[in-house]
């Protein structure tokens, strides 16, 4: 059964989101308001109750607005909670069985549903492990960024005037070890190779989450950045840009961010669930990651913490979320351990431009 809660060398359980007992609620007083309305441009929001609770936090958190890649079928109840707040972004149905009708016509048909619903974004993932899942549909190419039906899609999705939102490299920790075998997932640099063709042939905003699936190489993102003036990077995946961001000097993080400002969007990558609100048995790993209401708003309430945190403060703590990732990589490291947080303290034009005026000039 999967479970929410770690169990530590001590024989006790750990939040994963909250390993220290922080309040979020009383630790929201310890920001200042933000310079201005926050825009999340990165989200998969899911279930009623979840998304009650994820207001909750945005409300804490100065998050003014949130995209998110919500199944179609779901937008009715997600706005009914968040009303004007939330804006689509149009997703395949990864639900469906059969994969190849999904991420084909039935994509094309769901763009045009999306587009009516106000998304003015349309996802392209094209993960790594995407080789996996597209092998076991019979098309081992079926999430290639570059592959014809993607095309078509992306096709339908400029002919609406929508941006491109694009998933394309995982951590670096995962290509050390999930990703070993480079016969079957190549290199990290191979899976931008179709996205630099693609950004040369549609001439709309692409934003590349993640921080372009490279936070660990900002002299790399640099190099894209300066390459193709139609590409834009989110910051979202909260607990890999808290270890990969802190690793960079202040310095060299504020440089970045102010020459690349108006073209690097706030994002957390909150995922949420109405499993999240429930004890017991969990349908997947995801929905595993809490098990009652308080554990569920800490998971998303500690995004947006860490994430205030890591950009808006200096400060140097160990973060309160767990990360796995160490353990990946260094089996000395347990699953419940957690990198340091090294804040950067992003000047106020800076975080203008990041949290809101980026966004604004995209969508």
């Amino acid at each position: 059964m999967m479970t929410s809660l770690l169990r530590t060398a001590t024989g006790n359980f750990l939040n994963p989101s909250n390993r220290f007992g922080i309040d979020y609620r009383a630790e929201a007083a310890s920001f200042p308001p933000p310079p201005v309305p926050i825009i999340d441009i990165h989200s998969h929001i899911h279930g009623t109750g979840a998304s009650t609770l994820l207001r909750e936090a945005m409300d804490l958190y100065g998050i003014e607005s949130i995209h998110s890649m919500t199944r179609l079928e779901e937008i009715p109840a997600i706005r009914a909670v968040l009303g004007e707040r939330v804006q689509f972004i149009a997703v395949p149905d990864f639900t469906n069985p059969d994969r190849l009708a999904a991420h084909g016509t039935d994509f094309l048909a769901r763009i045009r549903e999306f587009h009516r619903e106000g998304a003015t974004i349309c996802k392209f993932w094209a993960a790594p492990r995407g080789i996996d899942f597209g092998i076991e549909a019979g098309d081992p190419r079926l999430l290639a960024l570059d592959a014809p039906h993607r095309r078509r899609a992306m096709d339908e999705a400029a002919s609406h005037g929508m941006a491109f939102m694009a998933h394309v490299a995982d951590p670096d920790t995962w290509f050390a070890t999930k990703y070993a075998d480079q016969s079957r997932y190549g290199t990290k640099r191979d899976h931008y190779e179709p996205l630099e063709r693609l950004l040369d042939e549609y001439h709309v905003p692409w934003i590349i989450a993640h921080m372009g699936g490279s936070p660990e190489n900002l002299d790399f993102l640099d190099t894209m950045l300066a390459a193709h003036p139609n590409l834009n990077i989110d910051s979202s995946a909260t607990k890999w840009i808290v270890r990969e961001i802190s690793q960079h000097s202040a310095e060299r993080v504020r440089t970045f961010m102010h020459r690349w400002r108006g073209r690097i969007l706030f994002g957390s990558d909150i995922v949420t669930n109405e499993e999240h609100l429930q004890t017991g048995e969990k349908s997947t790993e995801m929905a595993a990651k809490a098990s009652d209401r308080e554990s569920a708003f800490d998971l998303y309430a500690s995004r947006y913490w860490a994430l205030r945190a890591l950009w808006e403060t200096d400060w140097s703590l160990e973060s309160p979320i767990s990360d796995p990732d160490l353990a990946m990589v260094n089996p000395a490291r347990h699953a419940h351990d957690a990198p340091r947080l090294e804040g950067k303290c992003l000047p106020t034009e800076t975080l203008c431009a990041f949290y809101r005026d980026a966004a604004l000039s995209i969508v």
